[in-house]
């Protein structure tokens, strides 16, 4: 069973796997619903730290991380400089890292992140914020780094650790081969870490090859130590972390060895944990319909047998016996769960007419339905969802397609110089394409986009989804770029969600008035735009449910271009003919700025197109193996109840 903290006034640290289903685990953990909720209580722990060390009249030594997973925490933090007068006059911070080399005045900088985050905001005085030189001369770095070591020391060390991980089990920049007893030093960035942090700095060519890390001695000899946690995508390294031997390939396993150290993850960021992956190979379970259909689709899996093959013994050997006590027996389990599974499966995606629907993911009552697919991006629609989009155009529903956001910050700087040199052949005396063709010919690494430079990337991205729409069939009028404020900075940095934004989307959702809505679920990582985006859904919807036409909207959740939904979680999984995977493929075409050698290509070096044929065609796969038809590929979806 999973312990889920939604309310307390403390995260206290507690001996890890003390407990039946915690007894894999060697680093104690708490698991959040919500990474928000956690930040805050991360951030009220710092503070009560602050206010203890501010009645001692003494001095709160921290540990501080940079990176997307404490941005919460650092806004909590100020929220309650701001409301509740915590004062940071006595605090001292060390930050774990820095780029190297790297200017203070560069907005990739972590000297830049941190007065961004934090230290612009609060009231710590300028000479206690320390942050490794970046700057410092090749001569000068190793006693740049025994300085910045010393100084540590002298403090007495750090009070309190807050540590980010990365994908290769670094903390701070301690890369795989860090060993145990290391200091303050210079390293070599790992190509995983430097492909995590291209989209910062738009492509892994800008992202530096070094950096100067605090060592993994230093951050042990901390007297208290959070490590956060966010998204799925931070699952299997984290499950290699607390779980896994202590070795210098996973640094972050060095914490094992810590008596104070407490992990802060959310349900995503928990989901390789045995007792949460599992629950059955370390606890007795209650077993509901959704964990009996997990169950058994782990285990044919792993068995590489098709359910219908599993028998009383494979549930025996693997913790389920609990599970055929209540079924009675595995044939009877079996056929059950075979044909949940074939019921999720459905070439009507928005019902079929006329036809029986009590075994359909989709109602048949209203034979022609309102939908809204919502895009966060100008081309997740065809590449999440597009055999789906396609079959509900074929099938006379009303579909309305909502751009979320312009995806400006994708186009790159050369295809905007292109299309600008293309206008300005048409149109020589246009002023505003020259003052964009100057801008992109002199612009740095620091500059922001001008305004008439994110028009003109918006602009490209629209062009290119209205081609794919009408490739698809849906007319302009059923296009919807929304815009949403919260995305237009011209960096990475996004704003936080506005009540302008929520205006926005209920406008639309009140004006179709859909039976239907399509949302990107692809919560890897909790500050992306995604999650931005399916939380300004759910905020809408919030407001709204309590509109009649609501109770007529059922909600669908779509996985982005690098993850699916694992089998057990599938509601409905929409098969695709041969022809259908290649309308699909094509409509991802027309997306031409984010085709060779996109902007943001992540971890994974597949074009959009190819990840999403391989992910369709692997569902596909995953079902037929399970003792299904054999499909080219299937797109599936989870269904949001709200």
């Amino acid at each position: 069973m999973i312990v889920k903290v939604t309310d307390c006034k403390s995260i206290a640290y507690t001996p890890a796997g003390k407990f039946e289903e915690t007894r894999f685990e060697k680093i104690h953990n708490i698991i959040f619903e919500s990474s928000d909720k956690a930040s805050i209580l991360v951030a009220q722990e710092i503070a009560n730290l602050i206010r203890a060390k501010q009645s001692k009249n003494k001095p709160c030594v921290l540990g501080l991380a940079t990176g997307s997973s404490p941005i919460k925490v650092y806004e909590e933090l100020i929220r309650m400089h701001n409301e509740e007068s915590l004062s940071f006059a006595n605090v001292i911070t060390f930050n774990l890292d820095e780029y190297y080399p790297m200017d203070k005045s560069n907005i990739q900088s972590y000297f830049y992140f941190m007065h961004e985050h934090l230290f612009n905001h609060i009231d710590i005085l300028p000479e206690n914020i320390n942050i490794p030189d970046g700057n410092v001369s090749t001569e000068d770095l190793y006693q740049s780094c025994i300085d910045y070591e010393m100084k540590i020391k002298a403090y007495g060390g750090l009070d309190f650790q807050l540590l980010g991980i990365g994908r290769t089990g670094h903390i701070g920049f301690n890369e795989p081969g860090s060993h145990l007893n290391s200091g303050t030093r210079s390293i070599t960035l790992d190509h995983i870490t430097r492909v995590d942090a291209a989209p910062a700095f738009l492509g892994i060519d800008n992202v530096p090859r070094k950096a100067i890390t605090m060592g993994i001695g230093t951050v042990l000899a901390a007297k208290r130590i959070v490590l956060l946690g966010w998204g799925s995508n931070k699952a299997k390294i984290l499950k290699e972390t607390i779980e896994g031997e202590i070795t210098s390939e996973v640094p972050a396993t060095y914490l094992q060895n810590h008596n104070n150290t407490t992990f802060i993850i959310d349900e995503g960021a928990s989901s390789e944990l045995t007792r949460v992956k599992t629950p059955w190979l370390v606890t007795s379970c209650v077993w509901n319909d959704a964990l009996k259909m997990k169950a058994v689709l782990w285990l044919a899996e792993l068995l590489n047998k098709s359910i219908l093959k599993l028998t009383d013994k494979d549930y025996n050997d693997y913790g389920m016996s609990g599970l055929l006590t209540e079924e009675g027996t595995s044939y009877n389990l079996n056929i059950k769960m075979f044909n949940k599974l074939q019921n999720t499966i459905t070439g009507w995606p928005g019902g079929k007419p006329n036809a029986d629907d009590s075994k359909r993911p989709e109602r048949a009552s209203i034979p022609k339905k309102r939908v809204i697919i919502f895009s966060p991006h100008p081309d997740d629609d065809v590449i999440s969802m597009g055999g789906t989009f396609d079959r509900l155009v074929t099938q006379g529903h009303e579909v309305h397609i909502a751009y979320q956001t312009s995806g400006n910050i994708a186009v790159s700087d050369e295809e905007a110089l292109k299309f600008a040199e293309v206008t300005q052949t048409l149109c020589p005396d246009c002023k505003e394409t020259q003052s964009i063709i100057k801008f992109l010919k002199i612009k740095t690494e620091n500059d922001i986009d001008s305004e008439e430079v994110r028009n003109l990337k918006g602009f490209i991205r629209r062009s290119e989804s209205l081609a794919a729409t009408r490739y698809l069939g849906l007319e302009d009028n059923n296009v919807h770029f929304l815009d949403l404020p919260f995305y237009e900075t011209g960096t990475i940095k996004k704003k936080n969600i506005s009540e302008q934004d929520i205006n926005i989307m209920c406008n639309l959702i009140d004006d179709i008035k859909p039976h239907q809505i399509y949302a990107a679920g692809d919560l890897a990582d909790p500050h992306g735009t995604h999650k931005v985006c399916l939380d300004a859904i759910f905020e809408s919807l919030n407001v709204l449910k309590h509109q009649t036409y609501m109770n007529d909207c059922w909600v669908w959740l779509y996985k982005g271009a690098w993850h699916e939904w694992e089998s057990y979680q599938i509601d409905m999984a929409v098969p695709m003919s041969p022809d259908q995977v290649l309308r699909k493929r094509h409509a991802i075409f027309f997306h031409q700025s984010q085709k060779d050698g996109v902007m943001f290509q992540g971890s994974d070096s597949r074009e959009f197109w190819v990840r999403a044929e391989d992910r369709n065609r692997l569902t596909a796969k995953k079902y037929n193996e399970l003792g299904l038809a054999d499909y080219a590929a299937i797109e599936a979806f989870k269904r949001y109840h709200f």
